[in-house]
């Protein structure tokens, strides 16, 4: 991973360059920060770039021995920790160097990707993932050995706030007195969740969401439709995996919001027979499309709210902002409140395996009285 490949952070980026460059780079550093954000690709980059034998201003080389191992994270001198269990390959005490050539896979293939990612990857099934104290033990034994090729050896611990008391006991001291020129890199997305031994003794580097203007660079070379790709990276929140994942779900949102219009212009206008129509077209989905409907309709109906406030507080794609400018008036103080308690009860009845036909036909009837209250 090159500083080039991780999205936007160009501030950050030049800070931990200069530490490298000014010789002050601390020996435990915490990224913080939204896997979307780039905590682990950031990380990454950094590590290589300290390694790197032929450091360019704002960037490793790639080309000099030590950047070749780092193209396949396999340089020796460079370390990972991650949380892991057992799976139908691992049957007993499992540890990250049993699942390293999973790693290397899905770090070179993914760049960015959740805990969860992650654990379906690896075949964990429904099983918490954590770091043990067998993976310290490795590391400190690993560590206490001299560096192979490098000046010093980088250990990359992914989601600390997985260790138990008993690794997080074992690699304290060598956190608080590591070999020379040994460098912790721990990477979380959870900071609260990390054990205070662990976290009070790192120097922290917390990332924020990343640019619109940066994301929507990234994503054009592979997304060329620009309405779809300015709108995911609006209601992204800066968070990359976000986007990724609003693009990938952008069929689902257009059904979603074609649903939702249909809705309100029934209910509106009181069409009782297009209304009834529609409840039977949503029960006709299933359980989880039903759900995902109701928390795109109360997203929508919180930013109509919204807009009447002020536009620039909302987070609306292009398509949906065009039809609100002019829907908007119709979701406010006097019916605000009473839509969403209908909605909540909706998704609660659905999850209660409710008869979906009644609890849709119900929605739209209770739809149309707080639409045409006056």
């Amino acid at each position: 991973m090159l500083f080039g490949q991780v999205v936007g952070q160009d501030e950050l980026k030049a800070k931990l360059i200069a530490t490298v460059r000014e010789e002050r780079v601390s020996h435990a550093q915490l990224f913080e920060g939204p896997a979307g954000y780039g905590t682990l690709p950031l990380a990454l980059a950094y590590a290589r770039y300290i390694s790197c034998r032929k450091k360019g201003d704002d960037d490793a080389c790639g080309v000099c021995p030590s950047c070749v191992k780092f193209d396949k994270l396999a340089h020796p001198d460079l370390h990972f920790v991650f949380p892991v269990n057992t799976n139908d390959k691992i049957k007993k005490d499992p540890v990250s160097d049993n699942f390293l050539p999973d790693w290397r896979k899905i770090v070179l293939g993914k760049r960015y990707f959740t805990e969860h990612d992650w654990y379906d990857h690896i075949g964990i099934d429904n099983k918490q993932g954590a770091i043990n104290v067998n993976d310290a033990e490795r590391i400190i034994a690993k560590l206490n050995l001299k560096p192979y090729e490098a000046d010093g050896k980088v250990t990359v611990v992914w989601l600390p706030e997985r260790m138990n008391a008993g690794s997080a006991n074992r690699l304290l001291k060598l956190i608080e007195e590591p070999p020379d020129k040994t460098i912790f890199l721990f990477v979380t997305e959870n900071s609260a969740g990390v054990l205070p031994t662990i976290y009070s003794r790192t120097q922290r580097i917390r990332l924020m969401p990343i640019a619109e203007a940066d994301m929507e660079k990234a994503l054009k070379n592979s997304v060329h439709d620009e309405r779809l790709r300015v709108s995911a990276v609006r209601l992204s929140g800066g968070d990359y995996l976000r986007a990724l994942r609003n693009i990938e779900s952008d069929k689902a949102s257009k059904d979603n919001f074609d649903a939702f219009i249909k809705l309100m212009r029934f209910a509106y206008s009181g069409e009782f027979i297009a209304l009834l129509d529609w409840a039977e077209s949503l029960a006709s989905l299933g359980r989880e499309k039903q759900k995902a409907f109701v928390v795109f309709a109360e997203r929508l109906v919180r930013e109509n709210f919204m807009m009447n406030i002020d536009e620039n507080l909302t987070y609306l794609g292009l398509e949906e902002r065009e039809w609100s400018a002019k829907f908007h008036p119709f979701v406010n103080e006097r019916n605000v409140e009473a839509l969403f308690e209908q909605l909540n009860l909706c998704l609660r009845h659905i999850g209660q395996n409710g008869n979906s036909k009644i609890v849709f036909t119900d929605l739209a009837l209770k739809v149309h009285a707080l639409l045409s209250a006056r």
